[in-house]
């Protein structure tokens, strides 16, 4: 946690009330906003892609973060809810009669995925690193595969006319639920299981650490939300396909994750918003609004030699940063540190214990 030696960030962050303050206030504008029209409905979309990112983020930062593992099959877990989710709003439940289903089809994809992560975590029994990057990977080409040579669901078509159910009160209570249940699982006994794992696992083994129980529910629980983040974004953006769910999705994951921290949540939630908006400033309109201020003698050439090619830099842009990032901040932005609001209460007294006998200051999580 490492924070600021701030007096007043210090006494902030130690007020365990401002959190579910925050929740409640947080709740209120997500049905405010959209009843309102408090903001534009551009805005709307943009905070509801970046709650889906931030779904999106934790759940991966759990196995490449906390487990140590390098996973690249998010965008499979991702398509696989997103078309359960569609398929069960299009072809099953009466959706148009009772849109209050709507949570079902979005737990249905999710439980499909975790179903698919639980075949994923088998081949991490055996395998580390690099080679368990490849087999997820080779996992996320046979999804997209299979896919594309499945007919009844569009096959390389894909999905078009799906009903827009995904709402911004929808999103905030899906985001919030995965921060949720990610921190508990993060400082249960299967949590500590999962940092021990990352440190050295034959060492785990040796201490009657179940690994191959803890894997289980570490991919599962990563699985299961990215394929909630693939049932909102399929009724958000009401189309997909499997060029939707491809490398390219997976590696922004990836960059979002790493940019905001390993085995951070703060940092995942920091990664994910920084990212979002920074692709939505990039896009040549938005980018050319923010500048429009400056005469036209500079604003002309820029327009023409930066701004207009803006759509094909903001995808070089983006992965160079984090390039960048892994250079020159290898752990991110919040790496191995944690917020306060979002450690227990019994970790930091114990963190407040043991600096208090000479121990470092260093995160209550222990690294």
């Amino acid at each position: 946690m490492n924070t600021m030696r701030n007096p007043g960030w210090e006494w902030l962050m130690a007020q365990r009330w401002i959190l579910p303050a925050l929740l409640l206030i947080g709740f209120g504008l997500a049905f405010a906003i959209p009843e309102y029209n408090l903001l534009n409905k551009y805005v709307q979309l943009v905070m509801m892609y970046v709650g889906i990112n931030i779904i999106l983020t934790v759940s991966l930062n759990l196995v490449n973060g906390y487990m140590g593992e390098f996973s690249l099959a998010h965008a499979g877990f991702m398509a696989v809810g997103a078309y359960t989710a569609a398929l069960l709003t299009q072809k099953v439940l009466p959706i148009a009669d009772y849109p209050g289903l709507f949570p079902l089809a979005v737990l249905a994809g999710g439980l499909m995925a975790a179903l698919l992560g639980l075949i994923v975590a088998i081949p991490s029994f055996k395998v580390r690193g690099d080679y368990l990057a490849i087999i997820t990977l080779a996992f996320l080409m046979i999804v997209k595969s299979v896919i594309e040579n499945i007919d009844y669901i569009g096959g390389p078509r894909g999905i078009p006319g799906i009903k827009k159910l995904t709402t911004l009160p929808w999103v905030f209570f899906w985001t919030v639920a995965t921060i949720w249940v990610v921190r508990n699982f993060v400082y249960s006994k299967y949590g500590r299981g999962v940092l021990s794992i990352r440190e050295d696992e034959i060492a785990s083994d040796l201490m009657s650490v179940n690994t191959r129980r803890v894997k289980f529910l570490a991919f599962m629980v990563s699985s299961f939300f990215a394929g909630v983040a693939g049932a909102l974004f399929a009724h958000l953006l009401q189309f997909i396909s499997p060029r939707v769910f491809d490398i390219i999705k997976t590696t922004d994951v990836l960059i979002m994750v790493y940019l905001g921290g390993i085995a951070s949540i703060s940092g995942s939630i920091l990664g994910a918003v920084l990212y979002t908006v920074l692709l939505e400033v990039l896009r040549p309109s938005n980018f050319a609004a923010l500048v429009s201020w400056l005469p036209d003698v500079i604003f002309d050439p820029l327009n023409q030699y930066f701004i207009r090619h803006l759509g094909v830099w903001r995808m070089v842009i983006m992965p160079l940063a984090l390039v960048l990032v892994m250079l020159y901040w290898p752990r991110g932005i919040m790496g191995l540190r944690e917020f306060r609001w979002f450690v227990p209460k019994r970790d930091l007294d114990a963190h407040h214990r043991h600096v208090a006998h000479g121990g470092s200051h260093d995160a209550p999580h222990g690294h």
